[in-house]
């Protein structure tokens, strides 16, 4: 006798009953890879910074201008001279160029809950409000936003002035891994949900999805769940467009990670340090950890 063939209601994430709440197939991701994150012994010295590099984040000069003054003697550290190319400055040394102190931006991280009808940009020629103006409480320090949600969109935003960090995070060879709760105008027929499982040809080529599934409680299929690291422009919206359904509400509710958990819409908070360890440790470095199922 022939087993029953798998239904796509019923995904492993809903035996999963440790991953928290039961109206939700994704929740396992809520609780995921930065709670039980235990930063290894080499990235307790993630802070560190190699000196052309520690030079040309302050805006003195190129690196490979700082390495031509590293090579002269223009540079100290800690009122020594220092010519070794590879040399890594610690966050309590003090580095002077020519004989002035060299002093680099705090790297401040935030995460956002994102409202709707707020533009993610830093600023808008026709005066239209952005989130900028959530987090204009912090000063003396240029923050923007990594990636983009669109001014509809709510959910996890983050924003910092390490711009290194945020390319990382944004370039599509870095994979981030994005979770988005999605409504639709009408139920999400089991074909469809199927079809954006295998993968949609769109206009700009295909759109490859991680995991979709329909949210809890069922029976209203309007509601739906979605895993994805492509970075391409709404994609989720052209996702369902394309299959005739209208996103009704869309939220993303993890980011490399970070989640929006108790963190009410419109606020913002600092990362922890283990936060900001785990970024840099596995996201910059592209080596995102995923949990296991």
């Amino acid at each position: 006798m022939q087993p029953a063939p798998t239904s796509p209601n019923k995904t492993n994430f809903q035996k999963n009953k440790k991953f928290g709440p039961k109206n939700d197939p994704f929740a396992y991701k809520i609780e995921q890879t930065v709670r039980n994150f235990v930063p290894p012994k080499e990235s307790v010295q993630a802070d560190e910074t190699r000196l052309n590099k520690f030079i040309s984040n302050a805006g003195v000069c190129s690196r490979r201008q700082a390495d031509e003054y590293i090579k002269a003697g223009y540079v100290t550290v800690n009122d020594q001279v220092v010519l070794e190319m590879g040399y890594k400055v610690k966050p309590k040394d003090v580095v002077k160029f020519k004989n002035k102190k060299v002093v680099n931006e705090r790297k401040i991280y935030i995460l956002l809950n994102k409202p709707k009808g707020l533009l993610t940009t830093t600023s808008d020629d026709r005066e239209r409000r952005t989130v900028m103006e959530l987090v204009s409480t912090v000063k003396d320090a240029r923050l923007y936003p990594v990636g983009r949600l669109d001014k509809n969109t709510t959910g996890v935003l983050l924003m910092t002035n390490d711009g290194e960090l945020a390319q990382k995070l944004s370039h599509p060879s870095g994979e981030v891994t994005k979770v988005y709760q999605v409504e639709l105008d009408k139920p999400l027929d089991q074909k469809d949900l199927l079809k954006i499982r295998a993968g949609l040809e769109l206009e700009d080529g295909k759109a490859q999805v991680d995991q979709v599934e329909y949210t809890l409680p069922r029976g209203d299929d309007r509601f739906v769940g979605i895993e994805l690291h492509s970075g391409k422009n709404r994609i989720v919206r052209r996702i369902f467009e394309h299959l005739g359904y209208e996103v009704e509400k869309l939220d993303r509710v993890l980011y490399a990670g970070l989640t929006k958990k108790n963190l009410p819409r419109g606020k913002w908070r600092f990362l922890s340090e283990k936060e900001v360890i785990f970024l840099k440790y596995f996201i910059a470095n592209k080596k995102e950890k995923k949990p296991k199922e």
